[in-house]
C-alpha cells in the first residue's frame, strides 16, 4: 500500500510518518509512507493508494479531491486528535479503511 501525507511544507508530518511506519511493521503490513507539501499533490499522487491531508491544510480538501478522485484515490483529512498525538497506528488504520472503502 502506498500512502502519501500532504501538509503545509512536508516537514510537520515527518514524525507521524515514522510512527505510521513503526505501526505498519508491528501489524506486518507492507506500506510505503511518505510526506510532501500540499503544493506537490498534483505530481505526487500517481500510483498511490491513499492521500491524507494534515489538519492544517484540511481547507484544501476539495482541491485534493479534484486531483485524487479521477484517479480513484481516496483522500481525507487526518483526524486532528490522531495527528496531534502522533498516533501512527490510528492514522495507519484510517488509511487502510479509506482504501478498503474505495
Amino acid at each position: 500500500m502506498i500512502i502519501r501525507l500532504f501538509c503545509a511544507a512536508g516537514m510537520s508530518t515527518s514524525l507521524l510518518v515514522n510512527k505510521m511506519k513503526e505501526a505498519a511493521v508491528q501489524k506486518g503490513k507492507d506500506a510505503e509512507i511518505e510526506a510532501f507539501p500540499i503544493a506537490e499533490i498534483d505530481r505526487m499522487t500517481d500510483g498511490i493508494d491513499v492521500a491524507l491531508l494534515g489538519p492544517q491544510v484540511g481547507f484544501q480538501l476539495e482541491k485534493a479531491k479534484k486531483i485524487c478522485e479521477p484517479k480513484g484515490i481516496p483522500v481525507a483529512v487526518i483526524p486532528m486528535t490522531d495527528y496531534g498525538m502522533c498516533n501512527g497506528m490510528n492514522v495507519l488504520k484510517f488509511a487502510y479503511q479509506l482504501a478498503k472503502n474505495k
